[in-house]
């Protein structure tokens, strides 16, 4: 597998990309995007699996992996959704458009998946399938979660603080509020239901199952549980059943 980085610079923005490929090829068919999730990067293992799955049974396709604002090698330093918005935007006009691609399809994880749900509802859909792991519909509530009393005392007086895990970034109370306010639940996706997927393991201790089970309940979405699976999917083995069910949804 051919896995090379390269920067889209658009619109003031550098975002971090990498493809993957099984050819020297300009053009794809099919591109999957694929987004990480909070305090990720575009390196990640799952990713890379993902990849060697997917080019493994689809050698003429392409998948392509960013950074998002404040994670990884971007330059932000300051969380916004806009932004976060924008990225995937500018990430999907590649793939149409530099990269020639009839399809693109969409593998989310956690708050990647939060932000590819948001951004089908304030932009219409622009992928022939999606495909989500532990999607943190209830973004709101898991940002707020990484906040001690001192820090939410400080946002409620205007400040900034800082969260995440091997990198840090700036957080408002203008983020909070709009995530609050855009909360996934309460938008329907039954238009595009055939055309997703949630896994979601029944051992995760960051985003509860309970939430994708309402959420595909509420959405008609076919939701696959693995049994014993955390949130990070460590189980090589319970990752490759995740992996097979996805690149299985993509083959159409």
């Amino acid at each position: 597998m051919k896995d090379k980085h390269f920067d889209i610079n658009e619109e003031g923005c550098s975002i971090r990309c990498r493809i993957m490929t099984d050819s020297d090829n300009r053009t794809f068919p099919h591109v999957v995007i694929c987004t990480h999730g909070f305090g990720g990067n575009k390196e990640a293992a799952n990713i890379t699996k993902f990849a060697e799955k997917y080019l493994g049974k689809h050698s003429k396709d392409a998948v392509i992996a960013f950074d998002w604002p404040c994670h990884g090698k971007d330059g932000r330093k300051k969380l916004e959704i806009r932004e976060c918005l924008q990225y995937l935007r500018l990430v999907i006009s590649y793939a149409k458009n530099g990269l020639q691609a009839q399809d693109v399809f969409d593998y989310s994880v956690s708050m990647g998946g939060y932000m590819t749900l948001l951004y089908i509802h304030e932009n219409g859909n622009p992928f022939r399938r999606i495909a989500l792991r532990a999607p943190s519909v209830r973004m709101y509530d898991a940002m707020m979660e990484k906040f001690s009393a001192d820090d939410l005392a400080k946002l409620q007086k205007g400040k900034e603080v800082e969260t995440g895990f091997e990198r840090k970034m700036k957080v408002s109370q203008s983020l909070l509020d709009e995530l609050k306010e855009k909360d996934v639940r309460k938008y329907a996706y039954i238009d595009w239901a055939e055309d997703m997927l949630v896994i979601h393991g029944t051992k995760d201790e960051t985003v509860d199952i309970e939430d994708s089970r309402r959420f595909c309940d509420d959405n008609i979405i076919e939701l696959k549980e693995v049994e014993g699976a955390d949130h990070t999917f460590h189980d090589p083995k319970l990752m490759d059943i995740a992996i097979h069910d996805i690149v299985e949804f993509f083959s159409v």
